[in-house]
């Protein structure tokens, strides 16, 4: 059979093995077209004949369209032997359908491409979508533009050029290549200056080509056009990215305490105070955000506009993964806040969601909002809104702790957060559904799974410029492949604060050896243990001899916090109580790890305790 090649991003042609096929008739064109924009599905005879006809099809339609499949078989596949069934245009069931490879069809290309670079890093991502972009010769079914059925198909295809224009200039300033991206949307942005992602990502290339002047006439020709020419309100990145150019990071929200309350323009600055603010969590700057966050919601809450003060509350969209807050104090006035409006809010289910998502996230360890997450949960779905979903599932991660072993089901939020990340375009949720992923895939023991998330982790991040995400993936290759110990950022203390202490102990618990001198590591000075010193202090004491004082340490260790480290707490408690002789503590922690009994003490994807089961295997 020869390479048949089909062609719609222009006008309508065919070939074979390089040579034009004849398609002089339009209306064998425009059944070509009409089978391609099915993308291979079948047509029925009777929505052929309507889209041809415009739904008002003359006799003897269904024999003309019979006319015209036989002749567009005979073009297509000119070589066909006498009555040998044709294999580009099949006929299946009542209709007709179109059976080439992917390859055979330029707008098939494009989407597998832009399919294929959704997710890629930059060095992937911008041959694919260059290629892609090459593929246009023209509007698509150039020629069929006046036709009604090819208008919202050409409208689909245009909307795909745009959004592949938009990626290639993404992909080509986080590749370093900010002077090729601004020259690729400076028309992009002319050609479409309703898509406020180009002027923003316009913006963000002449900032990164060292032009802060023009990016900032770029940001304030955007928002001209937005309020002037098409009568719209630009959302808040524009504003947000304004004032990561003017580099105001230090305190980008002065204006926004209760100081400025009188002042202009107050309630703009807080509407865009969540854009700021994640801006600034996600590259890094997590100190600035919890100075400044509760600065806004205070603000926001003197206007006594309940649904502003919602959005305020929860625009912050840095998703949690790791259970243990950051600034736990930060944590319990934004909850206390949150709750303080949620009353006010019961005629809005959007502001509800995202308040309930948001106390979820907040009031971590302790696995108590989860019916908070679930009702957020079912919200959000209801409203069909991805983004506020993956706010959701954020915080059901974060509370799927009730009790041990419940990573499965962490492992299928994660996915769930996935891929409603990637419906939303949402490059933060997507590593953080990745890493939750990871955390429960070590839990599993499917290391190898863990790997290749970890992988996509970091490969995302890397794109999109977000540095703290490599901090897991780093301590989860410690863990799991041994490599060198990662330093615990300062930024993140909620993460890393006692984290070195932790780790060294329970790898040197796993690797049989003292775990006195594994803590001290080769400098010799021990870490802080910091939060977990009550459930490490009982397995130091009693390995240094000290069985008294470590029965002593038992006794008064709180139990374990519902978190991503609940069975590897509890598996240094149950190790410390068999060597001191605690028997009451023995049965408790071996009750509380039971239900895990299938998994590791490793749902952290940091510390690795190994097999619960063999942890428990003393205990018959």
């Amino acid at each position: 059979m020869a390479d048949v090649q089909i062609r719609v991003l222009g006008t309508v042609s065919a070939a074979a093995d390089g040579a034009p096929l004849p398609l002089a008739k339009p209306r064998l064109r425009e059944l070509l077209a009409l089978l391609v924009d099915a993308g291979g599905r079948t047509l029925t005879t009777d929505a052929l004949v309507d889209d041809l006809w415009d739904g008002a099809a003359p006799a003897g339609a269904v024999g003309a369209l019979r006319t015209f499949v036989g002749e567009l078989r005979r073009a297509l596949e000119p070589d066909r032997a006498p009555r040998t069934p044709p294999r580009v245009v099949v006929t299946v069931g009542t209709g007709y359908a179109l059976r080439l490879p992917r390859a055979a069809v330029d707008a098939w290309r494009v989407a597998d491409a832009a399919a294929d670079a959704r997710g890629a890093s930059p060095a992937t991502a911008v041959p694919l979508l260059t290629h892609a972009l090459a593929e246009w010769r023209g509007d698509a079914y150039e020629e069929l533009a006046d036709r009604p059925w090819a208008q919202p198909a050409g409208a689909r295809l245009a909307a795909l050029r745009a959004d592949l224009v938009e990626r290639l200039g993404d992909a080509l300033t986080a590749s370093g290549r900010a002077a090729d991206a601004a020259a690729l949307l400076d028309p992009h942005v002319a050609a479409h200056p309703w898509r406020e992602d180009g002027w923003r990502l316009l913006a963000t290339a002449l900032h990164r080509a060292h032009r802060p002047a023009d990016a900032l006439d770029v940001l304030r020709r955007g928002r001209r056009t937005f309020a002037d020419d098409l009568g719209l309100d630009p959302g808040p990145a524009l504003d947000a990215l304004e004032r990561e150019i003017l580099d105001r990071r230090t305190e980008p929200w002065h204006d926004a305490g209760l100081s400025a309350l009188d002042r202009r323009g107050a309630r703009a600055r807080l509407e865009a105070s969540g854009a700021v603010l994640t801006s600034l969590a996600v590259s890094g700057d997590l100190a600035t955000v919890r100075t400044q966050r509760l600065a806004a919601v205070a603000a926001a809450e003197q206007l006594d506009d309940p649904r502003l003060t919602a959005r305020v509350i929860g625009g912050l969209e840095a998703p949690g993964v790791w259970t243990r807050s950051d600034d736990e104090e930060l944590a319990a006035a934004v909850v206390a806040a949150a709750a303080r409006t949620l009353p006010r809010v019961a005629g809005s289910p959007h502001a509800r969601a995202r308040l309930l998502a948001t106390v979820a996230l907040e009031d971590r360890g302790t696995a108590a909002r989860e019916a908070e997450a679930v009702e957020a949960e079912r919200l959000a779905r209801e409203l069909g809104d991805d983004r506020l979903l993956c706010l959701a599932l954020s915080g059901r991660a974060m509370q799927r702790f009730a009790r041990a072993g419940l990573a499965d089901d962490r492992d299928r939020i994660g996915a769930e957060l996935v891929a409603a990340a990637r419906r939303a375009e949402s490059t933060t949720f997507e590593i953080c559904g990745r890493i939750v992923r990871m955390q429960a895939l070590c839990a599993l023991g499917r290391l190898d799974d863990a790997g290749a998330e970890a992988d996509a982790v970091d490969s995302v991040a890397a794109a999109a410029e977000r540095p703290l995400a490599s901090t897991f993936t780093a301590w989860f290759r410690h863990a799991s492949a041994g490599t060198p110990e990662p330093p615990a950022p300062d930024e993140m203390p909620g993460f890393s604060r006692g984290l070195v202490a932790l780790s060294r102990v329970t790898r040197g618990l796993r690797a049989g050896g003292d775990v006195g001198a594994a803590l001290a590591g080769p400098d010799g000075a021990a870490p802080d243990p910091g939060p977990y010193e009550p459930w490490l202090r009982p397995l130091l004491l009693v390995r240094a001899g000290h069985r008294d004082e470590a029965r002593r340490a038992l006794a008064v260790a709180p139990a374990p916090r519902h978190d991503l480290l609940l069975e590897a707490t509890w598996a240094l408690l149950l190790t410390a109580a068999r060597e001191a002789d605690a028997p009451d503590v023995v049965a408790r922690a071996s009750a509380a790890l039971a239900p895990a009994r299938d998994e590791r003490a490793a749902g952290s994807g940091v510390v690795d305790l190994g097999a619960v089961r063999d942890l428990l295997a003393d205990d018959g």
